[in-house]
């Protein structure tokens, strides 16, 4: 029986860049957008503020663009500070090279497995599915699903009792499957 695990964020990701003013690496995205209108040009930030002294940083999300090019419903998104918006804009891999930033995850996600009624079965088939862009080791996740330790994951692996068509060292951000025999 095939059973779905589902890597869910629980809260907005700490942005990865240096602040200017206190040389911190870590800031928390305010939710607030500035939209800055210039005749028919039209700019807009995401506003982020560092962790440790609380300055300021602005993310371009759109850079000098024709007002008329700008759908009406994302111009009411970011009039409306749209927490959905947000999230958004902060996975989209432009916005995060245009501002030179990466995400840190860490603490800002959660594993839901369904219940522990699989964990005395012989064989157990798992569908891994990512409700957003989260880079994690899945050996990680299998050893918290399956609630064994990472060493124990590593050993089922090698040993060929932990098998998936994608490969389980290093990070992912995308749905796989995998199949643990015990």
């Amino acid at each position: 029986m095939l059973k779905n695990w589902v890597v869910v964020p629980t809260c907005l990701p700490l942005v990865r860049r240096c602040c200017h003013a206190c040389a911190s690496e870590h800031f928390r995205a305010s939710g607030k957008f500035r939209v800055n209108a210039n005749h028919k040009l039209i700019d807009a930030w995401l506003l982020a503020l560092c962790t440790a002294c609380g300055e300021t940083a602005k993310l371009t999300v759109l850079e000098r663009m024709n007002v008329r090019s700008v759908r009406p419903e994302l111009l009411d998104r970011l009039h409306d500070n749209d927490p959905g918006l947000t999230a958004e804009l902060l996975q989209d891999p432009v916005v995060q090279r245009r501002n030179r930033i990466a995400l840190d995850w860490a603490g800002a996600w959660r594993l839901d497995t369904g219940g522990s009624d699989h964990l005395d079965r012989e064989v157990i088939d798992v569908s891994v599915r990512f409700a957003a862009r989260i880079p994690v080791r899945p050996v990680r996740l299998i050893a918290e699903g399956c609630r064994l330790s990472r060493a124990e994951v590593e050993r089922l692996i090698t040993e060929g009792k932990l098998v998936s068509a994608v490969r389980l060292s290093g990070k992912l951000s995308g749905d796989f499957t995998f199949t643990l025999k015990r």
